[in-house]
């Protein structure tokens, strides 16, 4: 009976968290690049990380991928790329989860959780970034024209994985001190 309790409670917090990662997907900034859709400085990468760290890498991938590409799904500007978009933000939560509970640490060691969050944001960048090259040199587009593109939204990608970084691992903090006294962290292992 144990067993199904938890395994209830990370479902339901997979599901809360996706809907956290839609969400803060809204709360954007858009950014006009020279070829292809717009780029934007935006909170969704936060929650990403955050359900990485909090969920596990299945868990919190699943929340990041779903939640992400659910706001890809509702919006026609990003619907095209919403299977890229699950893909590489299920990357993103997943690598961050992963280094975070490797070894039995279980996302209890601030150091290994900022680790986690930045190898988690730079997987998602090459992947985001590499599509983004690839896509624009498929449509034709001039090489110079492409790279100029690229450069708008790698630094874009940048300075959402640093806001990502510096916001969620100390916000996981505060939220796994919380989880731990309410004994929720019991719950989910």
């Amino acid at each position: 009976m144990e067993k199904s309790k938890s395994t209830v409670y990370k479902v339901v917090l997979t599901a809360v968290f996706a809907a956290l990662v839609f969400v803060s997907n809204m709360i954007s900034i858009p950014i006009p690049v020279a070829v292809g859709n717009v780029s934007r400085i935006h909170l969704g990468n936060i929650f990403c990380l955050l359900s990485g760290l909090i969920l596990g890498p299945i868990g919190g991938g699943l929340a990041a991928g779903v939640g992400s590409a659910l706001y890809d799904l509702t919006n026609p500007a990003y619907i095209a790329s919403a299977p890229f978009t699950f893909l590489f933000k299920f990357a993103m939560a997943a690598i961050c989860g992963w280094v975070a509970y490797a070894g039995g640490r279980k996302g209890a060691n601030h150091r290994w959780n900022l680790i986690g969050s930045v190898c988690g944001s730079v997987t998602y960048m090459v992947l985001y970034l590499g599509k983004s090259f690839i896509q624009s040199m498929m449509l034709g587009n001039a090489l110079e024209a492409a790279l100029i593109a690229l450069g708008t939204k790698a630094v874009t990608s940048v300075t959402n994985a640093a806001i990502a970084v510096a916001v969620a691992v100390p916000l996981y903090a505060a939220v796994r001190l919380a989880l731990k006294k309410s004994g929720m962290i019991e719950k989910l292992s």
